[in-house]
């Protein structure tokens, strides 16, 4: 989001196959081609000449906004954030978001695509973990260091011309898992926090193939002893670390996942009813209806038209 360019990327109708518009990160617009850009925040900008930032859309590639004005509001995922100066925003490639036509965006982006770090590099820093929250807050001392972060990673990434292209790159992979390191070790102290401060216990693993599991399964799968039987665990091992981590069972969380896919599809694809409940794992149609009524208190057609 450094200048009108950086945002106007990619090309073809980005339509995903199941009709959510979807952009791709704009590679042949980073400098020398790498798979990252890093630059100030502006007004009117989008990722796409068709995408104009107001609406919903879902990106392929991860973006950092680090603020240094506000205040802003910015809908992921059908959640509302409010951030100000000294906020971050870390939105992940699949999440549907939308920017508010009223706010004032001010600060540094940094967008990336997936597969430009090392997978140790994205398995330490928490890349495709959706669980954490978005919106940090963070402290004096850790606001400087991300500051500090960000500003040594936007002096290499402009800094085309004094090594070759593979140590650029390479530099740049470097500068960029350092502050993903501090952003990451950030948004797990936030979900912590969030979690009235647990400590870290043997049941965080079983979360996360659990969490993993249901991110690869929840279209097909909704049942809690399925989930346990297959990563290995009692029910009540899995119903223990769930609740350690989130607060919820393992049915509310699974069921959390679905009814976010379903709003997806209903917000932004035209396909009826029907085929959205067998996209997320309800073959008959008033099971679907049903399932999410009870969760969201709209009826699916109600739902839609209300976005509409």
């Amino acid at each position: 989001m450094a200048d009108e360019n950086i945002q106007d990327g990619g090309g073809g109708d980005g339509r995903g196959g199941d009709g959510i518009r979807t952009f791709p990160f704009p590679v042949d617009l980073s400098l020398l081609g790498v798979g990252m850009q890093v630059g100030p925040m502006g007004a009117g900008l989008t990722w796409h000449a068709q995408a104009p930032l107001h609406r919903v859309h879902r990106i392929d590639f991860h973006v950092v906004m680090l603020f240094t004005g506000g205040p802003v509001r910015h809908m992921i995922d059908f959640a509302e954030y409010g951030a100000t100066a000294g906020d971050l925003l870390w939105i992940r490639p699949g999440q549907v978001h939308r920017f508010s036509r009223t706010s004032e965006y001010r600060g540094t982006v940094l967008t990336m695509q997936p597969g430009f770090l090392p997978r140790a590099t994205v398995e330490a820093t928490g890349l495709y973990r959706y669980d954490l929250p978005p919106l940090l807050h963070p402290d004096e001392a850790r606001l400087a260091g991300l500051t500090a972060g960000l500003d040594q990673l936007r002096r290499e990434y402009e800094d085309a011309t004094t090594l070759p292209l593979s140590l650029h790159t390479a530099v740049l992979r470097h500068t960029l898992s350092a502050f993903l390191l501090r952003l990451a070790h950030l948004a797990v102290s936030s979900a912590e926090a969030a979690r009235q401060g647990r400590a870290d216990t043997p049941g965080d693993t079983t979360f996360t193939l659990f969490r993993d599991a249901v991110e690869r399964g929840f279209a097909t799968n909704h049942s809690v002893s399925a989930y346990a039987d297959a990563l290995g665990y009692s029910r009540r091992t899995l119903v223990r670390a769930v609740r350690a981590a989130t607060g919820e069972t393992p049915k509310g969380f699974i069921d959390k996942r679905v009814v976010l896919e379903a709003k997806r599809l209903l917000a932004h694809t035209d396909m009826p009813i029907g085929r959205v409940g067998a996209a997320v794992g309800f073959p008959d149609a008033a099971n679907f209806s049903k399932f999410f009524q009870q969760h969201t208190d709209r009826a699916p057609a109600v739902f839609r038209a209300e976005l509409r």
